[in-house]
């Protein structure tokens, strides 16, 4: 992060700040995201913000936008991503939970916490999940399951994730993977094939012993 913020020039650039501004978010909360320890911390002057950022506000209000754009619309193109049966759609999900470049935990654990004392923060939070159940009840429907099916599936594989994300949940590698064709046969109804768990561990880089 230093070298990409350290090369932009004197003001910085609005990424800059933005990668600042998120990591403070995940280390210290939302409250540590303010302009003058942003400033010492990319070692810039306060008044540089403001060629990028009318105010803290707005600053936030990219990081909201950052949150959404990647998780929600993550979960969104990985649940209408191409599939041969529900179980290999569902694994596509899962890629999201695997995969930090598609779905960042500990972002989601800010912005939730974060929610704790904003209601617009909670507004933000509600409607992510809503968008967020309605595609994956989409992705049931999509392969033959009743509506009301498909709903309680969505929360069923959506709630799940998140408690692994509030309850701050960690597991080996190798023992999610170990677990992971169980939830499938759980969430889907339906038994992962071989070749399509081949599929799912390759991309993760996993060899199951």
């Amino acid at each position: 992060m230093d070298q990409a913020l350290n090369d932009t020039g004197w003001r910085g650039s609005q990424e800059g700040w933005l990668e600042a501004a998120y990591h403070s978010l995940l280390d210290s909360g939302v409250d540590s995201v303010k302009i003058l320890p942003l400033a010492k911390k990319l070692n810039l002057s306060r008044t540089s913000f403001y060629w990028f950022f009318k105010d803290r506000e707005e600053l936030l209000a990219g990081l909201v936008a950052r949150w959404r754009d990647k998780n929600t619309g993550n979960i969104v193109k990985q649940s209408e991503a191409y599939a041969e049966s529900l179980a290999e759609a569902m694994l596509n999900v899962f890629d999201c939970w695997l995969n930090n470049d598609l779905f960042d935990a500990r972002f989601e654990f800010a912005v939730r916490s974060w929610a704790l004392q904003s209601d617009e923060i909670l507004a933000e939070v509600r409607q992510a999940d809503q968008l967020r159940l309605e595609a994956l009840k989409r992705m049931f429907i999509r392969f033959g399951l009743p509506e009301a099916t498909s709903d309680v599936r969505a929360r069923t594989t959506y709630l799940v994730q998140i408690g692994y994300i509030s309850m701050q949940a960690r597991e080996e590698l190798a023992v999610r993977m170990k677990r992971i064709p169980e939830y499938i046969a759980i969430y889907t109804g339906e038994v992962p094939q071989q070749r399509e768990l081949d599929r799912f561990f390759s991309r993760h880089g996993h060899r199951p012993g």
